[in-house]
This record gives structure tokens, C-alpha cells and sequence, in this order.
């Protein structure tokens, strides 16, 4: 069936025309960044003429899963890239927000692309059985999980990559040599017609291409949202929250506590055996070791241990013993120094 005009508005051909020049622009263009507002726009327009192609393709029923390709107009084969064309400008949206669901959007249009190529018997991909149109409706699956169907089982391949790279080179050659005789009008119908097969099988392989990336695209994004929506509880138990210890002077001795009190007023002091006191009260510390019996779970340490505990206190009452009488001596010889200016009792050096 040809395609018919629309007298009332751009023919199909012209949106079909209109839709492509602006992806070719986009394709080409230097600019710096993907979201520029003239990009956008352009994406915008070819999105919507495009959109506009496919609902007067749709409309016109140019293309069904019961007739061959041989039943296909010449002319009308080009219309076959819409969803191809569609998907492709669709990935070039950028806002951020709405990203999964252009990916998913685009991924719809090349499966259409895909489904479309494959009842016309086009190209030499293949798809697994059981990805009938009705179950590629829902989400797309995750390409980790074996289980699922993979819909594109020559992306899986390496070898099959490196072919079908080869392969698209050499139908980008052979288009390239043939086009401005299509374009300008010389060539005849077979010549036109290979033209198209020619573009929708460079088409299909890049379908093939943008299918596997926006699959591995998917799976990241949805494992960044579930990371975000996972409950505090399931990263693992959180620590209580301990209160604040106030700042105080730790000292051996009650003796030292008012030495150094006394040049901290506003700070207090605390002997050893006060603040193990305080954290055995907190329930921060066990009881043992303040004169209390252990349990019989922890026995009782040797007598050998016990000895050698004695006379370190002993060792330490000592030298605290010294320190204070040294701190004595040291007050006396300043209270000295107050009251006998220095040079005071020397007779020897008087003239």
C-alpha cells in the first residue's frame, strides 16, 4: 500500500524527512553539552514530528505481520525506521529526573524496530522465544539475572559484536555510493529498494547496540534507587548514643585533688578511685577490682600476682609520700624568698 497525503497538514514523507534531518544535526553537532536549550529543541522537534509519522503510519496500516516484504511498496520501506528514529532521539533527553523512564521509553522503540525487522524476515539477529510483544510490555528485564529472557542474544557475543561491526561498516559504504543517486531522483526501484533495506539493517544493528547499553544503564539506576529507599534497619543495628563526659582533672590522691583544684576552680577534680566509682555506678565498668569477691566465673589471680600487686601500691604510696614532702619543701623555700629580699645576710663583699 502506498502511503497516502495529508491535505490538511505535512505529508508523512516530510515528517519522516524532518524528523531524521534534525537527528543527523544532532548527531553532528560540536556542542559542548548535551543540554544545551538549542539541542533540546531540536530534540523536541524531531520528537514530535516523528510522533506525528508514526500515528499516519499507524493510521494507514502501511505495515502487517501477515504480508511479506515483497508486498511492501518501495517507497513506503523507509517509514519502517520510525521507531528506530524515535528511540534514537529519545535518548537524547537529559532531564535527569525522568531518566529511567526515557530509557525505558527508547528501549520500547527499538524493540518495535526489532519486532517489525523480524516478521519481514530483515536482518540476521535473532530473538529468544517467549519475548512476544505482550510480555515486553512490562519492565525490562535485568540482563544479570539468567532466568529472564534476553531479547538480544548476538549482543551477548563477542564475536558477534566484532561481525556486526564489520557488517555496518560495509552497509555504511555501500549507502554512501548509492545515495545521491537516490536522493536526486535517477535511481531506479530496485536501486531505491535495496537503499531501504540497506539503512533498515545498518538500523537494526544499532538497535541491537542501544538495547544491551540501556539494560546495563537500568540496572545500575535501579540499584541506586533501592540503595536510597533501603530502611536504616537493614544497613545494620545502629550504636547507642553515649552521653557526654564533663571535663574534670584525673588525680592520684585527695592531696593532689586540692593541689590541683586549687589553680582550676572552675574545673573539678577526681581521684582514680572516685571515677572508677562513677563508671562502676554508670554500669560502664565491672565491680571486680574495688574490694568486692569475683564471681565464680573469673577466679581469683594467684598469690604470686597478689604479691606483686601489694608492693607496686606500696611503691606508689611511697613515692607519693615523697612528692608531698617535696611539695612541702618547695612551698617553705618560696614563703622564704618572700620575706628575705635577695643579697640578704652577705657581709663578705662590703666595701
Amino acid at each position: 500500500m502506498m502511503a497516502e497525503t495529508d491535505a490538511d497538514g505535512p505529508r508523512l514523507a516530510e515528517l519522516l524527512a524532518l524528523g531524521r534531518r534534525l537527528w543527523e544535526e544532532l548527531e553532528a553537532s560540536t556542542e559542548p553539552s548535551s543540554g544545551a536549550p538549542a539541542v533540546q529543541d531540536k530534540v523536541r522537534q524531531g520528537l514530535d514530528a516523528l510522533q506525528r509519522a508514526a500515528a499516519m503510519v499507524a493510521q494507514l496500516e502501511l505495515f502487517s505481520e501477515n504480508e511479506a516484504l515483497e508486498e511492501i511498496a518501495s517507497a513506503d520501506l523507509k517509514f519502517m525506521l520510525l521507531p528506530a528514529l524515535l528511540g534514537a532521539l529519545t535518548l537524547k533527553q537529559v532531564d535527569l529526573s525522568k531518566r529511567m523512564e526515557h530509557l525505558e521509553n527508547a528501549r520500547q522503540h527499538f524493540l518495535h524496530f526489532l519486532k517489525l525487522c523480524r516478521n519481514y524476515g530483515l536482518g540476521s539477529f535473532q530473538l529468544l522465544p517467549g519475548t512476544s510483544s505482550e510480555e515486553r510490555a512490562g519492565s525490562p528485564p535485568d540482563p544479570r539475572d539468567p532466568n529472564q529472557p534476553n531479547l538480544v542474544a548476538m549482543a551477548m557475543s563477542r564475536t558477534a559484536k566484532i561481525e556486526r561491526y564489520k557488517q555496518k561498516k560495509e552497509l555504511e559504504n555501500k549507502l554512501a555510493s548509492m545515495s545521491s543517486s537516490v536522493e536526486s531522483g535517477t535511481a531506479d526501484e530496485d536501486q531505491v529498494r535495496e537503499f531501504y533495506i540497506l539503512q533498515i539493517q545498518k538500523w537494526i544493528g544499532t538497535s541491537l547496540e542501544e538495547i544491551e547499553s540501556i539494560d546495563q544503564e537500568l540496572v545500575i539506576l535501579k540499584s541506586r534507587d533501592a540503595a536510597r529507599q533501603a530502611p536504616a534497619s537493614s544497613r545494620g543495628p545502629s550504636r547507642p548514643a553515649r552521653a557526654p563526659i564533663k571535663p574534670f582533672i584525673l588525680t592520684r590522691d585527695a592531696a593532689q585533688a586540692r593541689v590541683f583544684g586549687a589553680g582550676y576552680p572552675g574545673l573539678p577534680t577526681m581521684t582514680v578511685d572516685d571515677w572508677y566509682e562513677q563508671r562502676r555506678r554508670q554500669g560502664v565498668v565491672s565491680q571486680q577490682g574495688f574490694g568486692e569477691p569475683a564471681s565464680p566465673a573469673c577466679p581469683s589471680p594467684p598469690a604470686g600476682a597478689v604479691d606483686e600487686e601489694s608492693q607496686k601500691q606500696q611503691q606508689e604510696k611511697k613515692e607519693e609520700e615523697d612528692d608531698e614532702e617535696a611539695l612541702q619543701k618547695a612551698r617553705d623555700w618560696d614563703d622564704w624568698k618572700d620575706t628575705h629580699p635577695r643579697g640578704y645576710g652577705n657581709r663578705h663583699n662590703m666595701g
